[in-house]
């Protein structure tokens, strides 16, 4: 894996746990559902980079 790789890798990861964090301490709806959207970006978006990673190494 790739420094660039890692360094999202681990910036989605930290987006997912300050949306975990920011969602269980919500007041309101609004901030609720932005919280969950920013779990849902991260752990997406990592989802993704880790695919891309094995992707990249099965065609060498």
């Amino acid at each position: 894996m790739t420094g660039t790789r890692a360094f999202f890798l681990m910036f989605y990861a930290v987006l997912a746990l300050v949306g975990l964090f920011l969602a269980a301490a919500a007041k309101d709806a609004g901030i609720t559902i932005f919280a969950w959207g920013l779990v849902l970006f991260g752990v997406l978006n990592a989802y993704r980079t880790i695919g891309a990673h094995y992707d990249g190494a099965g065609r060498h």
